[in-house]
């Protein structure tokens, strides 16, 4: 027998491209509006597609969970790189920053479903910490360079702070607290 080949990926249809991100947009508000406990049948309905269509894009509610936590990460780094362009490179990444703490605060629900999968893939982990590291050392880099902030701070330390100010705050109406410790830290970060 000869080396076994690999079977070549098929090009996704446009519909097929279409129902997978309608799905993703739909998981995630049934997932900040009803958590962990949030039906793939509701996710279905609201993406306007059955269930059978839901099924095989994503064969699990874990494979679900990791897509919706991917596209999430991913749309930061994308905001990182639309922000990398605008003036005032610490105000970038002030805004980069209270980003984060938006949207941990409107999808609190779906971050609590999302733990499960976030903490217990080390490739989803390593993905999202790498995304989001490389997010903030643009924004950082270009600050740095800006001689606007100072040099001993790393993007591993900075993330590391912000996944922090999530922790560290209780329930109820958290993210004002939030914006203004992520506010005081990057005053910090100011070159004196």
């Amino acid at each position: 027998m000869g080396p076994e080949t690999a079977k070549p990926q098929r090009k996704l249809r446009a519909d097929s491209i279409r129902n997978r991100e309608l799905l993703l947009e739909a998981a995630t508000e049934v997932f900040s509006a009803g958590g962990p406990q949030a039906s793939l049948e509701a996710v279905a309905r609201q993406a306007g597609v059955g269930i059978g269509t839901l099924y095989r894009h994503f064969p699990t509610r874990e494979a679900l969970f990791e897509a919706v936590y991917r596209h999430e990460v991913d749309h930061l780094a994308d905001l990182a790189e639309q922000l990398a362009h605008d003036d005032g490179p610490t105000e970038a990444l002030r805004s980069w920053l209270h980003a984060n703490v938006r949207l941990v605060a409107t999808k609190k629900g779906m971050i609590e479903a999302l733990q499960p999968v976030a903490h217990g893939s080390s490739e989803l982990k390593a993905y999202s910490f790498d995304r989001l590291t490389k997010a903030i050392g643009l924004l950082l880099d270009r600050a740095i360079a800006a001689d606007e902030i100072r040099v001993d701070i790393s993007a591993e330390d900075l993330l590391r702070t912000l996944i922090g100010i999530f922790y560290s705050q209780g329930a109820g109406e958290w993210q004002p607290t939030a914006l203004r410790l992520v506010d005081v830290f990057v005053d910090g970060l100011h070159k004196r």
